[in-house]
């Protein structure tokens, strides 16, 4: 996610200059995703970066073998918030079941009419009928004009994480070190009494619209327990798609899949890793390819100077919907903001997101 890249980041600015900044980020692709539904900053040349900064942050996590065509839906919606004081950062999901209304569009390829739908539609429905770059960038801005109106919030930048892509920077960092902060059972891997690794459940579509499971007889299942560990590449990309199990579903997932974009940063930028400048060459050109920014017009570099006071232990996670799902009157499988949470919107729109943390600091996610 482009905040948590550009917060941790920040330090490897103080510690290595610009220069190591730049080679980086140098293979991550760059792109207008938000096209005219963002607050673009056009600068020429390296300028300072003021006032409070939004940035739209989605998370894909496309089958294997989608046709690129197919319509992807967002996986995990945050809007970054930067304060004008750049003290620190904050993490606000969206959850992905909200049910809004988003407006027409037209995309080039197909319209939209508009209507009623969970919010990650706004994601497919942007990018129907595109593929590549058109479609990611069609898709984004959709998913912004609907999200502005929802709550008036609109972005200053931009960054699509594809998790699938995300494995191969595990695998070049041999894993992560993280805590695991709730016991999670997994749906996808398991093994039975000869050693050999398969599905420990049947997954079904219960008649309230839910997820069904069934235990598949002879199969253990994976189980991550609670506490700081390292997690191999599989179990990582494994532990943070899980919902299925976990008491407050995709807002659990969501935690899970923050805990560990924050956990890869850091160990990219571990001592270990600044000092071999071969794996350190690798890593960047792996996370290149699972990353797509839109800099708002704003050139990385500056935005790495003007973050340079937050580290990623200061981007703090705010629960949206005190992370429980709270049901929707108009679609009984989809959601609604709660009133606290669409205070918090306001906040973020208004720059006064400190003085929310302060009155509602049980909103704050560990980990």
């Amino acid at each position: 996610m482009l905040g948590t890249v550009l917060a941790v980041l920040a330090g490897a600015v103080l510690v290595a200059k610009e220069a190591l900044f730049t080679y980086a980020l140098r293979g991550v692709a760059q792109q207008n995703l938000l096209g005219d539904s963002g607050n673009r900053d056009q600068q020429i040349g390296h300028a300072s970066v003021t006032g409070a900064k939004n940035i739209l942050l989605i998370g894909v996590d496309a089958r294997p073998g989608q046709d690129p065509h197919e319509p992807v839906r967002s996986d995990s919606i945050i809007i970054l918030h930067i304060p004008a004081s750049y003290d620190a950062a904050y993490l606000v999901s969206i959850p992905r079941d909200t049910w809004v209304e988003i407006p027409p569009y037209d995309n080039g390829a197909r319209q939209y009419p508009g209507g009623h739908d969970k919010i990650n539609a706004a994601f497919a429905y942007g990018g129907n009928g595109l593929a590549g770059t058109a479609a990611r960038g069609r898709a984004v801005e959709l998913l912004a004009l609907t999200i502005k109106k929802l709550c008036g919030v609109t972005f200053d930048g931009a960054a699509i994480v594809d998790f699938t892509g995300f494995q191969q920077v595990v695998n070049v960092l041999g894993g992560v070190d993280m805590y695991v902060d709730q016991e999670t059972t997994s749906v996808s891997i398991g093994h039975n009494s000869k050693g050999e690794t398969v599905v420990p459940f049947r997954q079904y579509t219960r008649d309230d619209g839910g997820q069904g499971l069934d235990p598949v007889p002879g199969v253990t299942p994976v189980v991550y327990h609670v506490g700081y560990q390292h997690l191999e590449p599989w179990q990582a990309l494994d532990y943070v798609r899980q919902r299925e199990t976990l008491p407050n579903g995709d807002y659990d997932r969501q935690r899970h899949q923050q805990q560990f974009i924050k956990a890869v940063f850091k160990r990219m930028l571990s001592k270990d890793m600044l000092t071999n400048p071969v794996r350190f060459n690798k890593v960047g050109e792996v996370a290149g390819k699972a990353m797509t920014i839109d800099n708002g017009g704003i050139d990385l570099a500056d935005w790495a100077y003007a973050m340079r006071g937050v580290s990623g232990d200061d981007v703090l996670t705010i629960k949206s919907n005190e992370g429980t799902f709270n049901q929707s009157p108009g679609n009984g499988t989809a959601e609604e903001l709660d009133r606290t949470t669409v205070n918090l919107l306001t906040a973020v729109r208004t720059d006064k997101v400190k003085g929310f943390v302060t009155a509602h600091p049980e909103l704050v996610a560990g980990g």
